[in-house]
Formats: C-alpha cells, structure tokens, sequence
C-alpha cells in the first residue's frame, strides 16, 4: 500500500485507502465451535467404526458471488462435535477411525461416513427479517466390515437466528449454524432405525444376541 501511495495526490490517496476499507468491510470469516448434549435413549445393540474425512472436520464453505459479500464459513470443528457426541450415544460402542478402510478394527459391526454435501444460507436483506436462515445437507453412508455398502440416506437440517437483536452478522448466522446442527443431531438420532436397511441390521442383531443368551442359560 505504501508503494502505491508514493507520489499520488490527495485525493487519489485518498480513494485507494476509502477502497481498501470497503473492500476489507466485504469478506466475512464465521468459525462455528458448538458443543452438543448427549441424547439420552436406549442405544443399539452394534460396534461400530466412525469415520470423520479430514475434509469433513475441516470443512469450510466458502462464497464469493456478485449479489453478496465474501464469506468463509468453517463448520468442521462444530460438525465433528456434534457427529461424534450423537452417534456416541447411539450404540452400543463407538470406536472413530483414523482411516478408513484400512486397518479396521475387530468386532466392528458397521462402519459410519458423514459427507457435506450443502450449505445455504439467506441473509436479513432477503428474508426482510433481521435474521439468518440456514440449510444443512449431509449425506450418510454406512459399511461393513468389508467395505460393502449397507446403506445411503440423507439428513436435512435447518436453522435460524433464534434473536434479532446480536453484535454482528458474523456472530448471528454462527447462531443459526449452530440451530441447524443440533436440528442434524436430531435427525440423525431419531431417523437412524427408520432406514430400512439399518432397521434390518439391527433387527437381526438384536435376534442374534437373543439366540446367544438363550443357549446360555440352557
């Protein structure tokens, strides 16, 4: 900056700092740490592997389109929170993997992996309401031991600002990301069983475990 005010005038001075301000006041940097309770409920009778890509606990979306403002909104920390926290719950064990398909542990029943596959948001100035909304889309893909599929389904979670009244557009639509993921955590919960798939899987554990006590006791 200092070379290229060398030698103007005033008033281009002047400009190029006035541009430079309006410039920086255009890029917006959201990083999201939430942290989730732990659902409370029976968990199922499976082992299972958790496996969070690098990209996903990373993950950062990032938008750059004429009609808005710049905006990198990092998500990773918060998601890998919350997957972890949910599907912790859900089971009987859960172990998470550092890499997957390699070296999968013994025992494992079924093997998770969450991807990103959308992030939307709308701002105060389209929604006419001084809130943010938020949409969340991941795509579930569950294994076996051997790396066949299982199953595929989808969680679609929504947020918004739950207050009007907040420092920062930053600070506000990290509020609504935050309301999404737990709307995902639900979903997750609540839909797991309802996957035909899964729903099998479970059903003939359940009955493998019922077999195994029974000779047992005999």
């Amino acid at each position: 900056m200092k070379c290229l005010l060398d030698g103007m005038t005033a008033p281009g001075k002047y400009f190029l700092i006035v541009l430079a301000v309006l410039v920086a006041g255009c890029s917006h940097t959201v990083r999201v740490d939430g942290e989730f309770p732990q659902p409370i409920g029976d968990a199922h009778p499976l082992t299972v592997g958790v496996y969070l890509s690098e990209d996903f606990q990373k993950f950062t979306y990032q938008e750059n389109r004429d009609d808005r403002d710049e905006w990198n909104i990092n998500t990773g920390r918060a998601q890998k929170n919350l997957f972890e926290t949910v599907l912790g719950s859900m089971f009987k064990e859960t172990i998470n993997l550092n890499q997957y398909p390699t070296d999968l542990p013994g025992g494992v029943d079924l093997v998770i992996v969450p991807e990103v596959r959308e992030l939307q948001f709308t701002m105060p100035r389209e929604t006419r309401v001084n809130i943010f909304e938020v949409w969340i889309k991941y795509d579930m893909h569950a294994y076996d031991p051997q790396g066949e599929a299982v199953a595929n389904w989808v969680i679609t979670a929504y947020g918004k600002t739950p207050t009007a009244f907040l420092k920062s557009q930053e600070a506000a639509l990290a509020q609504a990301i935050n309301v999404a993921l737990r709307d995902a955590g639900a979903t997750l919960y609540t839909g797991f069983e309802r996957v035909p798939e899964l729903q099998a899987l479970i059903a003939n554990k359940q009955r493998a475990l019922t077999m195994k006590e029974m000779e047992t006791s005999e």
